[in-house]
């Protein structure tokens, strides 16, 4: 039998000081695992910058060599700076990006990058403009081990053509947790454009596609009267154009008793075999994350991941801005995992007759 063995596992791509990122909106948490990731890359944290300044001590916590800026314009106006990583609230993400690009720095913004198909288009016309980055942290991919593994046994043949990719992707509301914009439709942008391009992202790399439709999407309000303008549960079907079609779930629906945020899975069929991803824990087996299952005409196999594969996509991205190359995602790429989310967000939108 064949033996597969993480390989994707890099140090630091630049030593201190060659590549200085900010940070501008914390309004999700994500933005702390975006700026560590590139630090442990080899990022150099200089500014921080948000209207609340309990939001900016929590950040100088966890990067204690950063300086608060008092204004998002004293960053903009930094030419030591290369990148601008943000988090602001999402209908916020696409003009701030705009922005950054003016000032001729890289973007790297949380998903969802946008919250309508409008403000995607503007960043196209901007990186056009520009050639800088508008990266995005599709994070239940590039910051997951299992994933990354998974991407490189598809490369190595492991599974033949993949033919069809199913994920779930369950979380905990926590809804005394959030922020009142999370529970607004027109800041949020919808679960499909949110959690969803999670989903499409991992599909399109999985696949190889290069473009895809929507073939049915929908969403709905199943345990949340309270919020309105929440949807708690969607679904989507995609077909690509190499005939590789996915399916997936995502949902505010995880119950308390689960210790993990959500029990995230995903399934890759392949012409030779099939893989299966157990992203955050092994359900009652164990609790620790990144569990990969292969099963091909060798036979069985099962890799416990966690710490062994390393993310290069946050190298790569440095790597990237520098030098001009598309090694972490191309910029089709990202743009595209976010077109095909609003048009399913959309598409469910218009089902419903909203």
């Amino acid at each position: 039998m064949k033996t597969y063995t993480p390989n994707l596992k890099l140090g630091r791509a630049v030593q201190q000081g060659e590549f200085n990122i900010a940070a501008i909106g914390l309004d999700h948490n994500h933005i702390y695992g975006m700026c560590k990731r590139l630090a442990d890359a080899g990022a150099s944290v200089k500014w921080v910058y948000d209207p609340d300044p309990h939001k900016t001590q929590w950040f100088k916590e966890k990067f204690p060599e950063v300086e608060v800026a008092p204004s998002a314009q004293t960053i903009l106006e930094d030419q030591e700076v290369h990148m601008v990583a943000a988090a602001p609230i999402p209908s916020e993400r696409g003009e701030l990006g705009l922005k950054v690009h003016r000032h001729g720095k890289h973007y790297f913004t949380a998903k969802t990058p946008f919250t309508s198909i409008q403000q995607l288009e503007k960043a196209k016309e901007m990186v056009r403009q520009t050639g800088k980055v508008w990266a995005v942290n599709y994070s239940e991919r590039i910051a997951v081990e299992s994933a990354v593994f998974a991407g490189q046994l598809i490369e190595e043949g492991a599974i033949g053509r993949v033919v069809q990719v199913i994920g779930t992707g369950p979380h905990k509301l926590k809804e005394g947790e959030r922020s009142s914009w999370f529970f607004e439709k027109e800041k949020y942008g919808g679960i499909l454009c949110d959690i969803g391009s999670h989903q499409v992202e991992q599909f399109l790399t999985f696949s190889g596609a290069k473009r895809a439709e929507v073939v049915f999407s929908r969403t709905e309000n199943y345990a949340h009267p309270d919020y309105p303008e929440l949807e708690d549960f969607g679904e989507v079907s995609l077909k690509a154009d190499n005939g590789a079609s996915n399916y997936f779930r995502v949902d505010w629906l995880t119950p308390d008793g689960l210790h993990s945020w959500g029990d995230g899975r995903t399934f890759i069929l392949g012409t030779d075999g099939y893989i299966e991803l157990r992203k955050n824990l092994d359900l009652m087996r164990s609790r620790e994350s990144d569990h990969l299952f292969l099963v091909n005409h060798e036979g069985e196999q099962y890799f416990s991941l966690k710490g062994k594969v390393g993310l290069p996509f946050y190298h790569h991205l440095i790597g990237d801005c520098l030098h001009g190359t598309e090694k972490a995602m191309t910029q089709e790429h990202a743009f595209l995992a976010s077109e095909l989310s609003l048009k399913a967000q959309n598409m469910a939108e218009r089902e419903r007759g909203g």
